[in-house]
């Protein structure tokens, strides 16, 4: 699964956004200038986040593009949906019975994918603007890291070196039978 320029790009905006609306509304060229992001894709993005009721547009000299909300209630989920972009981890149709085999069967790991699309829509559906403008990211597991193992350890605990190198050491420390 991945998700497109047009989600990232989006939230990458909005970020942008957030961070310099403050004094007043923010031009797309500015955001563009700053985030290295085509004018003309930010106008078509920012179409989209005007329709979906994330931002609202200021006419005229001075004008620009200001959040129609509070970032703490812009959720990143929403704004990635504003923009069409689909949060889906399966090959099948959304809310069709058939599944995307060729005889229309669900494949066997249909229900795996099912439930990583719904963990990460409901990871996005947690995090707000201002979460990602401050920084609060860390929060969610910045205490921990994955090792190689995909074991989360705290950071600092393991007494191991992070150098990959040393992986056959930490595989052999967990007796791992083979």
């Amino acid at each position: 699964m991945r998700l497109s320029t047009k989600g990232r790009y989006a939230v990458m905006a909005m970020v942008d956004l957030a961070r310099h609306c403050n004094s007043g509304p923010v031009s797309l060229a500015e955001i563009s200038e700053r985030q290295d992001i085509s004018l003309s894709y930010l106008e078509q993005l920012f179409r989209k986040l005007r329709k979906g009721s994330q931002v609202k547009s200021v006419r005229g000299p001075g004008g620009g593009y200001l959040l129609s909300r509070d970032p703490r209630l812009i959720r990143i989920f929403d704004i990635i949906l504003a923009v069409d972009e689909p949060i889906q981890a399966t090959r099948c149709v959304p809310g069709s019975p058939e599944g995307c085999q060729s005889d229309k069967s669900r494949c066997l790991t249909h229900d795996l994918w099912f439930e990583l699309g719904n963990h990460i829509q409901l990871f996005l559906s947690s995090i707000s603007l201002d979460d990602v403008v401050n920084n609060r990211l860390l929060g969610i597991g910045g205490n921990f890291q994955m090792d190689y193992l995909g074991t989360r350890r705290e950071l600092g605990a393991t007494g191991y070196s992070s150098d990959p190198s040393r992986l056959s050491e930490r595989i052999a420390d967990t007796n791992i039978e083979r």
